[in-house]
């Protein structure tokens, strides 16, 4: 009886934990629907919101009652219809509809091709997947889809893009019969033709009649819009050599394309087509052979994608209204280490729905990534990135993490999210260089609506505020930013000495330190970058909350801007929002919150003392330095402090102390045995 007794037990318990999970499970779903349904009504809401006119300009542009498929002529008088003629054929009979009822019904559809296509892709996914998975696949693609700026731009403008997408995903993964399934993927080449590159995937498959299908498709579409239109076709076919030169010019930043990229570099004339079409055909022949390839590895919906990619890639102008296929490589696997996963995913998912100018800095030097950077993730996907096979040991089970061993702590409920503990191998480079991208992105972006309403009201605000800082400091007798700014104005090599430290050192120090540790020691560099990361966010909410006028800013007080030059405080506008940065942005100080972090860090991580001792100089220098060149008062410095020590306050408890690496173990029995040991850092 006490057998059966302890025997049923652990069944009941599992059948519990099984009942929770799917609990979760279900609870977790339902979440991501609602955020279907939250992100549909807003595309909905954006999209009818905006003034006629300003909404749907392609669609009104092709079917309005003044446009080119309602009008007599040719499609490409205007060179403002870039589609086919087959493509054209098939508009033509909206031109009859309202232009109203038209704009309320091609946004309702467009979002059901967009859940139609979101769900064909969920269940395209390479087998096996958890029932987990397979659930939250829809909801998540749905989701991605709608966040995409391609999606987004087809909704705004009302483009046809989506469909030629749905139409090779519904001939791959919906449709029963080789024949059908081709006819499907005819039509999107006659809507796209560079999607003619299917055609060898299904051939190189072993779906032969699906690509001669496809062919035959495609050829029977132009050869019925030729019949129906012979003008447009010929303008279409041969003048315009399947569609270059229309919709805009082709070196626009809008064109995705090899041919645009090799446009804005310069290149013209029969140098530019001869590598056009040299490049174009390498990228091809590449992708469709690795598409082939992972096809037969059972990820056809990954080869579908590589295709996509390439057609973007050959494809004269590629709008980013077209661009929806490089969306589709998420479901590649990259990496061996578990730590790495979500890398491509990650770096996938921000390129294809953020702006290019938030990835990438606005340096001269980067101009050619920042114009071209979905393009180069199309020819990445296509031909460079080593996806998994499924028949890698890796696929099921990689690399596990390593992680350092907890340190305990002083206090019973630290850390209060034990799961975030630190991984002992650096971190991937491409992920941390895209965090710290966009999160500058967004500090920028917050650090410039920080002034208020309009900038005459945030001048006011933040110089009411100037005047309570300068009178606290007057009560407290620690009003000396005057004094040290006359003082320091006085002596010509010592103001270009802190001009020159204030300019110069801000962000080249904290970089250099993360750089450093990332390199040397990675767990430390985990701990150091989450503190400052967090530091930097109370400091946002500051500036949010409380912007303040510098002492160079505040009329009346006589301070002298050594870094800027004299002000004119006459204009309205002056100190307020700018292309670069809020002037008004001052509380609490970054520019020695930051300084202080890098001192800290230096003087807990660094071996020797006198290390230690030039890492305290540089906050000393800089705090030395705002107050002198009147860009700070004395609090601001204060902030600063205040927002670096909650910084590393929520560091750790969020994840406790600060976690010992196996080396700094190592080294301590080395020391204890007096054998000398190298530094062995795991990577």
């Amino acid at each position: 009886m006490a057998n059966a007794d302890h025997g049923g037990r652990p069944e009941a318990i599992g059948a519990t934990a099984v009942g929770a999970v799917q609990a979760r499970v279900r609870v977790a779903r339902l979440g991501l629907w609602l955020i279907v349904a939250v992100l549909a009504l807003r595309e909905v809401a954006v999209v009818l919101g905006t003034p006629r006119g300003e909404r749907l300009t392609d669609l009104e542009t092709w079917v309005g009652p003044d446009g080119v498929l309602h009008v007599k002529g040719s499609l490409y008088d205007s060179t403002e219809f870039t589609g086919t003629p087959f493509g054209g054929l098939v508009l033509k009979p909206l031109t009859r509809a309202a232009e109203q009822a038209l704009g309320w019904g091609w946004t309702f559809g467009t979002l059901l091709l967009v859940v139609v296509l979101g769900l064909v892709a969920a269940r395209a996914l390479p087998q096996p997947v958890s029932r987990r998975t397979s659930l939250l696949a829809a909801p998540v693609a749905i989701s991605l889809l709608m966040l995409s700026l391609p999606v987004r731009n087809t909704l705004y403008l009302g483009q046809t893009s989506i469909m030629p997408v749905l139409l090779v995903l519904l001939g791959c993964f919906a449709v029963r019969g080789e024949r059908a399934s081709g006819v499907l993927i005819g039509v999107a080449a006659a809507l796209q033709p560079t999607l003619l590159l299917f055609t060898p995937l299904l051939w190189f498959t072993g779906r032969r009649r699906a690509a001669l299908s496809t062919g035959a498709t495609f050829a029977a579409c132009t050869a019925l819009a030729w019949v129906a239109m012979p003008s447009d076709s010929y303008t279409y076919w041969v003048h315009h050599m399947a569609g270059v030169g229309l919709g805009g010019r082709a070196d626009d930043l809008g064109n995705q394309s090899l041919h645009g990229a090799l446009l804005r570099l310069g290149l013209t004339g029969p140098l530019e087509i001869v590598l056009f079409l040299l490049l174009g055909a390498g990228v091809a022949a590449l992708a469709v052979r690795r598409a082939v390839r992972y096809a037969h590895d059972g990820q056809l919906l990954l080869a579908v994608a590589i295709t996509g990619c390439a057609a973007i890639v050959v494809s004269p102008t590629a709008w980013q209204h077209q661009l929806l296929w490089v969306l589709l490589a998420v479901v590649g696997q990259v990496g061996r280490r578990a730590s790495d996963r979500y890398v491509w995913p990650v770096a996938i998912v921000l390129v294809m729905t953020l702006p290019a100018k938030m990835m990438v800095p606005d340096k001269l030097i980067l101009h050619p990534l920042r114009a071209d950077l979905v393009l180069l993730a199309a020819i990445a996907a296509a031909a460079v990135v080593p996806f998994l096979s499924r028949a890698s040991p890796y696929w099921q089970t990689p690399v596990p993490t390593r992680y350092a061993d907890k340190v305990p702590a002083r206090f019973r409920h630290i850390p209060l999210v034990p799961f975030l503990r630190r991984v002992i191998s650096r971190p991937n480079l491409l992920f941390e260089l895209l965090l710290i991208r966009v999160t500058y992105y967004a500090y920028a972006q917050i650090r410039l609506a920080a002034a208020g309403g309009s900038n005459s009201a945030g001048r006011i605000t933040a110089e009411e505020h100037g005047e309570e800082i300068h009178s606290v400091e007057r009560a407290l007798g620690i009003d000396i930013e005057h004094w040290a700014n006359h003082a320091v104005v006085q002596v010509d090599w010592l103001r270009s000495f802190f001009d020159f430290y204030y300019e110069s050192f801000h962000f080249g120090v904290p970089l250099a330190i993360l750089a450093v540790l990332y390199w040397r020691r990675p767990v430390d560099y985990r701990w150091a970058r989450t503190a400052i990361g967090f530091a930097t966010v109370f400091a946002l909410i500051g500036f949010w909350l409380y912007p303040l006028a510098p002492p160079r800013l505040m009329p009346g007080l006589g301070f002298i801007d050594t870094v800027h030059g004299p002000q004119d405080f006459t204009q309205p506008d002056y100190g307020t929002l700018t292309e670069l940065t809020n002037q008004y942005a001052a509380m609490p100080s970054l520019h020695f919150g930051w300084s202080l972090w890098c001192g800290l860090v230096i003087l807990i991580l660094a071996p020797r003392w006198w290390m230690k001792a030039l890492g305290l100089l540089h906050p000393l220098f800089t705090v030395t330095a705002i107050v002198v060149t009147g860009n700070h008062w004395v609090l601001d410095a204060v902030g600063g402090a205040a927002v670096v020590g909650a910084g590393f306050a929520v560091t750790y408890l969020f994840q406790g102390p600060r976690a010992k690496t196996v080396t700094a173990r190592a080294e301590k029995v080395s020391s204890d045995s007096r054998a000398p040991v190298k530094d062995r850092t795991p990577s």
